[in-house]
């Protein structure tokens, strides 16, 4: 009987512990992403195509790319069984490069 009284818990700690696991992995994801997007930068390729190349199909809808001169910021939001748990869970990652020097 306690079993069964205590099933509930243990589902939702199972879930909430996947939860956990799949915004860890997004933020993997994110880091490198940015990276690419940062290599793309500095060499003079398309930033947005670098980094959708360095993500899964999954994660199309989900991220947000940023470039500020040298700096690539990446957000994505991780997959949810609550939309708003996804954007709670958002991740973000940046990088900074130095561009080169155009050749004289």
């Amino acid at each position: 009987m306690e079993l069964i009284a205590g099933l509930p818990l243990l589902i939702a700690t199972a879930l909430l512990c996947l939860q956990l696991l799949a915004a860890g992995y997004s933020s993997t994801l994110a880091d490198g992403a940015v990276e690419a997007g940062a290599i793309a930068l500095v060499a003079g390729l398309p930033i947005e195509a670098a980094v959708d190349d360095a993500l899964p199909g999954w994660a199309e809808d989900r991220v947000e790319l940023d470039r500020d001169r040298g700096r690539v910021t990446v957000s994505l939001q991780p997959p949810a069984l609550l939309p708003a748990l996804g954007d709670a869970l958002e991740v973000t990652s940046t990088a900074w490069v130095r561009q080169p020097v155009a050749a004289r």
